[in-house]
């Protein structure tokens, strides 16, 4: 039985389908919340947490300024406040050693 080559749109299809292996299936990015929480920051301290929407956070946390929100674990934000935190006042502050 004589062999079919492969035709452009089929190896089209297989490349795009080992660069979406490679690359961990499209690059979906992990959320750093659920979708009905937002992150909150310890004050004058390491870490983070999700507070569900609606609420308040609790004493010694704290909303991140406007605009300078992590969204996704990686992302520019989540990168940015690896070696910051917020003090009581809502400014930033680099973390306690």
């Amino acid at each position: 039985m004589p062999q079919s080559r492969p035709t452009l749109p089929r190896l089209t299809l297989a490349g795009v389908v080992t660069a979406l292996l490679l690359t961990g299936c499209g690059g979906h990015q992990e959320r750093v919340c659920l979708p009905d929480h937002y992150p909150v920051a310890a004050v004058n301290d390491t870490g983070s947490d999700c507070v569900a929407d609606g609420e308040e956070p609790s004493e010694g946390w704290a909303r991140y300024p406007q605009g300078k929100v992590p969204e996704h674990v990686g992302d520019k934000w989540d990168r940015y406040w690896s070696d910051k935190t917020v003090d009581e006042n809502g400014r930033t502050v680099p973390q306690p050693a």
